[in-house]
């Protein structure tokens, strides 16, 4: 799928980028200890993601249906402000975080990988889904990513933002000048 020239102009509006957790921050496992512990892998260059965004006029936020530790450490470590974990109803929490942004909806892009992802996919500007994302999930994204969930699409989605934005080549440039 290409980056249309809707998509383009939509995607230099953006200032929130919202993300489910499990298939998209991670491949979907959930690997569970005999002592009620859980385990989740997250891939590095999301975090750089996620920071370049956030220093460039981007706010990341989370809303995922599950209630994890684990992506409340993950989620404090990046200096993610928003994380709405354990949201059956993932609409009330899109609704407060625009809201306390003052942003509007089509501001806001949203990144999921199943089907209660919709509701919210078809509410913001633009809806991304994880190569490896549910069938109909691909079919009803407005871009379908090349990465798979867990394996960089945070950051395949920064570096589009940023690109369209007129950011990343001065991050680029920042970065092969240090």
């Amino acid at each position: 799928m290409s980056f249309t020239s809707e998509i383009y102009q939509k995607a230099k509006q953006i200032r929130c980028l919202i993300c489910d957790v499990d298939g998209v921050l991670t491949d979907g496992s959930v690997i569970l200890d005999n002592q009620s512990g859980e385990q989740k892998a997250f891939n590095i260059k999301d975090g750089l993601g996620i920071k370049l965004m956030q220093n460039n006029g981007i706010v990341v936020a989370i809303i995922t249906g599950r209630n994890s530790p684990v992506v409340s450490r993950r989620m404090a470590e990046l200096g993610v402000e928003h994380t709405y974990q354990g949201q059956s109803n993932k609409i009330a929490a899109f609704d407060e975080l625009i809201e306390k942004l003052g942003i509007s909806a089509d501001q806001v892009a949203y990144v999921g990988d199943d089907l209660p992802d919709l509701p919210l996919m078809r509410r913001c500007g633009i809806g991304f889904a994880p190569s490896d994302a549910a069938s109909f999930v691909q079919q009803k994204s407005d871009y379908l990513l090349q990465s798979k969930g867990g394996r960089g699409v945070v950051r395949e989605i920064a570096e589009l933002l940023l690109a369209t934005q007129g950011k990343l080549d001065t991050i680029h440039q920042e970065y092969w000048d240090a």
